[in-house]
Parts: C-alpha cells; structure tokens; sequence
C-alpha cells in the first residue's frame, strides 16, 4: 500500500545484529487507517470546527459576492496631484516629518 504524499514517515536506521529489527511483520490495515486518518487536514476530517482556533477561517467563503466594479466595496488607489506630488518625494528619499 503506497502512502500519500502528506504522510511523511521518517525511517529509522536498523541495527544490523538485532533480531527484532530484521523480522519482516505484515502491514496492519487498522493502524494504517489511523495513521492516514490523522493525516487529514481538520475540514476533512470534521463536519465543524473542534477549538476555538480553528473557527478561524473555517468558513473561508466570502459573505459577499465581491463585485470589482461596487465602489462601495472597493477602495481602489485613487492619484492626484498632492499624492502624486508626496509619491515623487519619497521615492526621492527626502524626509518631511519636521516641517
């Protein structure tokens, strides 16, 4: 049986003289099914959020169709001379914080 790619399972090296390490066991279905379970990500595990951390971004569909062109939801950067004008300064480098 091939893990997934989410599963890493990290080897550890053999002891060439132990006889516990050289027996070859056959695969446990059960415990396979628990180790690619607790792989899961939370969403697919549970129907809801279990901690209050992870109702944080649980329901990460907006409320609202975003529409670009409602300027009541978006607040696009908006040039005019002064913000032009203080735009060409900073990029300048000069510092006005004491006039």
């Amino acid at each position: 049986m091939k893990c997934p790619k989410e599963l890493h399972v990290h080897r550890i090296t053999r002891k060439p003289m132990s006889w516990h390490d050289n027996l070859e066991e056959p695969a446990d279905a059960r415990f396979l099914n628990l180790i690619h379970h607790a792989a899961q990500g939370p969403r697919k595990k549970y129907p809801e959020a279990q901690t209050e951390n992870q109702e944080i971004g649980w329901d990460s569909e907006p409320l609202v169709d975003p529409e670009r062109s409602d300027r009541r939801m978006n607040h696009f950067r908006v040039y005019n001379d002064i913000t032009l004008y203080k735009a060409k300064m900073w990029s300048l480098g000069e510092d006005d914080r004491h006039k």
